[in-house]
């Protein structure tokens, strides 16, 4: 998901999205130690738009103040 699509949604979405994309991290990283992914890189993905979306609500926190 790229910053802009980040930037447009609203705080209640991104709540969602990063509780979605934390589940999935658990579950890449379990299946990954039990069996191989075809794409490893899909949990460093995941990992930099939790990121994203983190760094997003914290932006709008501050702003609040």
């Amino acid at each position: 998901m790229k910053t802009q699509e980040i930037k447009e949604l609203t705080t209640a979405e991104l709540t969602e999205k990063l509780e979605i994309g934390k589940e999935e991290l658990v579950r890449m990283k379990l299946n990954h130690s039990v069996n191989p992914l075809d794409n490893p890189m899909k949990i460093r993905f995941s990992r930099k738009n939790i990121a994203r979306l983190k760094t997003e609500l914290r932006n709008r926190q501050i702003e609040k103040k």
